[in-house]
């Protein structure tokens, strides 16, 4: 099995996504488009951020957030990488190669050199996968290195033997949580960047402030990383962005909120991207705690949100309706038979008089550095689950170290995730009993006895039936409310040229610094 193979396999879900979301009219770029221009190099590109926080590191497996995933972007590689068209294609990784998707095999790209001018070698590689096995580790990528029996060097290669066949185990590496660090690297340089391999080093970097990132002259990446230097501010209101950018202290902002896009498109030298993705929107219970665990207070939460509502009030339409599990339609095996759910107050007051109540009072925790409109949001939802005899106390929590105190510690916080082209693997990192991202603490034996099952599975139809009834597990079971997927919408200069604009992830697929220029 080679690379070749599974590029045409990730393409093929690729172009479904296409076809999906074009009848949702949702693709938007205004001025201009996007026809790609000749690079010009030089300049200093800055860039407004939500998501930064005074607690904020640069350790593999321990990134949260818009700011460090994309400083993590900018400063390292991955073994592969995920094209703007949605292809595997190589990074440090060369090829791969497998004869039963069990026993992995590695070429290690020759050549490449870290920012202090040391040479990659295939040890750098062992060490980093590494960092996320072992009893020790906390890195949200256990999850997925769990799998791992063996990880070593073979000559030029490296060798990754599974305990069990993983088909996609290639995509599951273009996670940035699989960045390649130098080997020995210790837990201070890590957190604090360290000497990388992409195409900016560090200059500076004030956690939860600023990053500057200087080019890197020796980038092995031909006709990337154009700018002199790169420097990524961090301002987590939406407001305070969009300022920023009319008023050109920045050259680009990630997440305006969609109801200012249509304003920041009519600003001169402005242009915006609202771009179709797997981005998914939570209101995320605690399974663990009262009354959360109880599995008909989390139906009856469930019936009282107007999805429809909150899709077109909050996000002005700029997304899809969401189903309470991760899987959506720009996904291969996102299974559109399963019923959506829809808004019914009756149904919610049946559930809690299962629940032995005739009534709920709970408290919603949300914040705009949650994801720009949360607060909106969640107020909404409010609203709704009235009629259900449902009281939804919201409290507005500090944007400042949402992440931290408030993200998997209040017992219903809002919170999002970029979906993955691999739906294994985005349920693997967020809903298997053991993964750190595991926000609602989740634990369903079933669902885990399948999800590593469907690893191994070969036989497309028998997978998609895998994929099926864990969808709905999440759905029924679970503890995620998923009123919306949500585009990611970006603005920025017109004088910031750029290919495709990629929907994997936010920001250019995390790769804007390499892939954007100053035309």
């Amino acid at each position: 099995m080679s690379n070749t193979k599974l590029s045409s396999f990730a393409a093929l879900d690729r172009r479904q996504f296409l076809s999906g979301t074009a009848a949702l009219g949702t693709a938007l770029i205004l001025p201009g488009g996007l026809h790609a221009q000749t690079p010009k190099a030089g300049g200093r590109f800055r860039m407004g951020l939500s998501e930064a926080n005074s607690t904020d590191v640069l350790t593999p497996g321990a990134i949260v957030g818009s700011m460090t995933h994309l400083i993590n972007g900018s400063i390292r590689n991955c073994l592969v990488e995920l094209s703007p068209s949605g292809e595997l294609v190589p990074e440090l990784a060369e090829s791969w190669e497998t004869s039963d998707a069990k026993t992995w095999s590695f070429k290690i790209r020759s050549g490449v050199e870290f920012h202090n001018g040391k040479t990659l070698t295939p040890a750098d590689v062992v060490y980093s996968l590494n960092l996320h096995r072992g009893e020790g580790t906390s890195s949200a990528g256990k999850s997925v290195m769990a799998a791992a029996s063996d990880v070593k060097v073979d000559g030029d290669r490296v060798t990754v033997v599974l305990n069990q066949a993983n088909v996609d185990f290639p995509s599951f590496l273009t996670d940035d949580n699989f960045v390649i660090v130098m080997d020995g690297a210790t837990a201070e340089d890590l957190a604090a960047g360290g000497a990388g391999t992409g195409g900016y080093s560090v200059g500076r970097f004030n956690p939860g402030v600023d990053f500057v990132g200087v080019r890197n002259p020796n980038y092995w990446k031909e006709g990337r990383a154009h700018f002199d230097e790169i420097e990524l501010i961090g301002i987590p209101d939406p407001n305070a962005r969009m300022n920023a950018l009319m008023g050109g202290q920045v050259d680009a902002i990630n997440k305006p909120e969609d109801k200012t896009l249509a304003l920041l498109a009519g600003a001169p030298g402005v242009k915006v991207a609202s771009i179709p993705s797997m981005k998914h929107l939570i209101f995320a219970m605690r399974t663990d705690v009262a009354p959360f665990d109880n599995p008909d207070v989390r139906m009856a939460l469930k019936h009282a949100i107007d999805r429809e509502a909150i899709l077109n009030t909050v996000l002005r339409g700029n997304g899809a309706l969401g189903n309470d599990q991760p899987i959506g339609p720009a996904n291969q095996f996102f299974d559109a038979s399963i019923p959506l759910r829809t808004y019914d107050p009756e149904k919610a007051k049946f559930h809690l008089q299962k629940a032995g109540m005739s009534s709920l009072e709970v408290e919603l925790s949300a914040a705009d550095g949650a994801w720009a409109g949360a607060v909106d949001a969640a107020t909404l939802y409010a609203e709704h689950a009235k009629a259900a005899g449902i009281n939804i106390k919201v409290a507005r929590e500090p944007n400042d170290g949402y992440w931290s105190n408030v993200w998997m510690k209040k017992p219903w916080f809002a919170s999002w995730a970029a979906g993955r082209v691999s739906e294994n693997l985005m349920m693997t990192l967020t809903y298997s009993a053991d993964a750190k991202w595991n926000e609602t603490f989740w634990k369903n034996d079933r669902f885990n006895e399948l999800l590593v099952a469907s690893r191994a599975e070969t036989d497309t139809k028998k997978r998609a039936e895998m994929m099926s009834e864990m969808q709905l597990l999440i759905r029924d079971d679970g503890g995620s409310v998923i009123p919306a997927f949500a585009n990611w919408n970006l603005a920025l200069s017109d004088k910031i040229g750029h290919g495709e604009i990629a929907g994997q992830w936010d920001n250019d697929a995390r790769r804007c610094t390499e892939r954007w220029w100053f035309a």
